[in-house]
């Protein structure tokens, strides 16, 4: 198993080696005890500086050897207190989630800023590792507008990897941008017929520009982009966001192209791809609105691998050709896979070969499956994140369409491969059944690969990244358009924020 990224965080060389680990080949004998001492505590949820609308630590079950657990010793072994000394009352929520791997998730949402927090981490009222923890204050939630001044600094507490491989790629068509020439000439280009945001970010504020009939998924973009600049100053930049499906810029890199931002993209088209709206929000509502999340999903993964079932399973609506041959498989060998629609939109429906429609299944209950058949919808399928982060293997349909993570995941490490057109899909599933064991280890592989980096912290770090790379190439200046509007900030009467940091100009 792969040592965790965040494995990284607070643990001195000694502890890190030990919590790095490779559990999987570590199997504690039924009479192993487990030990507080032992127990390891790490994660950025434990740095008063990491701001995140869901905070999150790991907790690591271990016996007096050191050995780690490979198995849940029970969802309610470890006991989490986090309290404020210097406050009556500490409005915070917090859940322990049980990854039934002998590790635990424990994330907490804060509704008020804290002068100082106390995080209790006990087992059987005995302090784990080095519980509490303190987290000096102040400690700022979510919605609390502090940016910190220096980006530098505010990488280096989120630690943002150097660079990510599709932000480079993606800005490799740009020599430069010039804001005045693709405020005069994308509306004109694209403005008509699509739908866009034209976004100018000054002096840490952000102003926006609406084109098209169709601009409610403007909501994700505003989200993400007045939640970073609460946390840190960002660049001055002007940009513009598709808010369709499909990426739009497709000239040849020889032409004059134009960037656009789009939640996904395609081996036809130069768009520059971020996060998708749906992991995006999922990061931002963790512990809010939404359930479906990466931390949710780490919790809710099925029952154990030998106990799941050994069938393919599928179920969406009719958004590709492929999903209605993968539909017509499945009644032709329903001992092979589980494939049915939940929704019929696009195609006619023709009920004696796709039929019948059947209830939407929690995506929890996927997991009651072995193999994750994953096949693009309109464009990328969206759920691959979660999927991943399940404790079944994915086979992945090969794919024009990409997220933005999709390049530095490895066929036959992360995920069984399909071929775009299913032909092969039949023979895959019968060679996961056929090497059982070898099929567990890229399930892992791939769940240890979303752990790693689709986290909320690696998300808020990618739009960072990306925007700090994008405004270093624009030639112009940015500006604050006619017609642009402010996106103001949330106010919150009932919980406000003092923000205690300085700027440079404060300091002279």
């Amino acid at each position: 198993m792969m040592c965790p990224r965040l494995c990284s965080w607070l643990l001195p060389p000694l502890l890190l080696l030990s919590c790095c680990r490779d559990v999987s080949s570590q199997e504690v004998p039924g009479a192993s005890v487990l030990s507080a001492a032992d127990t390891l505590v790490w994660g950025p949820g434990l740095e008063a500086d990491v701001v995140l609308p869901a905070r999150f630590f790991y907790i690591q079950a271990a016996d007096s050897s050191g050995r780690n657990f490979t198995a849940s010793p029970g969802e309610n072994t470890f006991d989490v207190k986090i309290v404020s000394p210097v406050e009556q009352f500490t409005r915070i929520w917090i859940q322990v989630l049980d990854r039934h791997d002998g590790s635990f998730l424990v994330r907490y949402r804060m509704y008020a800023t804290y002068t100082d927090l106390h995080i209790h981490v006990t087992l059987k009222n005995k302090h784990v590792s080095k519980s509490p923890f303190i987290l000096k204050g102040p400690v700022y939630h979510e919605g609390c507008d502090c940016p910190q001044p220096s980006g530098s600094e505010w990488e280096a507490h989120m630690h943002c990897p150097q660079s990510f491989p599709q932000i480079d790629r993606d800005l490799s068509f740009y020599q430069s941008v010039d804001p005045d020439r693709n405020a005069e000439e994308i509306p004109l280009r694209f403005g008509q017929r699509q739908s866009l945001c034209h976004y100018t970010i000054k002096d840490n504020k952000v102003y926006v520009k609406t084109f098209g009939e169709h601009v409610g998924f403007r909501i994700f973009m505003d989200s993400i982009l007045l939640s970073l600049t609460r946390k840190v100053k960002l660049p001055d930049l002007e940009f513009f966001v598709n808010l369709g499906d499909w990426p739009l810029e497709k000239r040849k890199p020889s032409d004059r192209i134009h960037p656009i931002f789009s939640w996904c993209g395609s081996n036809n088209t130069r768009d520059i791809v971020m996060p998708t709206y749906d992991l995006t929000e999922s990061v931002l509502e963790t512990m809010g609105r939404v359930s479906l999340d990466m931390m949710s999903v780490q919790a809710n993964s099925g029952p154990p691998w030998s106990e799941k079932n050994a069938t393919a399973f599928w179920r969406g609506r009719d958004s590709r050709q492929e999903r209605l041959e993968l539909v017509k498989l499945s009644r032709a060998h329903p001992h092979m896979i589980d494939a049915a629609f939940t929704n019929f939109f696009f195609f006619k429906h023709d009920e004696s070969l796709y039929g019948p429609l059947v209830k939407h299944v929690s995506f929890f209950d996927f997991f009651k499956y072995k193999y994750q058949i994953n096949i693009d919808g309109t464009v990328a399928a969206y759920r691959l994140p979660y999927l991943l982060s399940g404790d079944s293997v994915v086979l992945k349909q090969d794919s024009g369409y990409y997220e933005h993570f999709y390049n530095e995941l490895r066929p036959w490490e992360h995920f069984i491969p399909i071929r775009a057109d299913l032909g092969d899909v039949l023979e895959k599933i019968q060679w996961a059944r056929d090497h059982d064991e070898e099929a567990k280890k890229i399930a892992l592989a791939g769940q240890q690969f979303a752990r790693n980096h689709l986290m909320g912290d690696s998300i808020l770090c990618y739009y960072y990244k990306l925007f700090q790379a994008y405004a270093k190439l624009q030639v112009t200046e940015p500006a604050v358009r006619e017609d642009m509007e402010l996106v103001k900030q949330p106010t919150d009467d009932l919980f406000t924020c003092s923000c205690h940091r300085t700027t440079a100009k404060d300091e002279l």
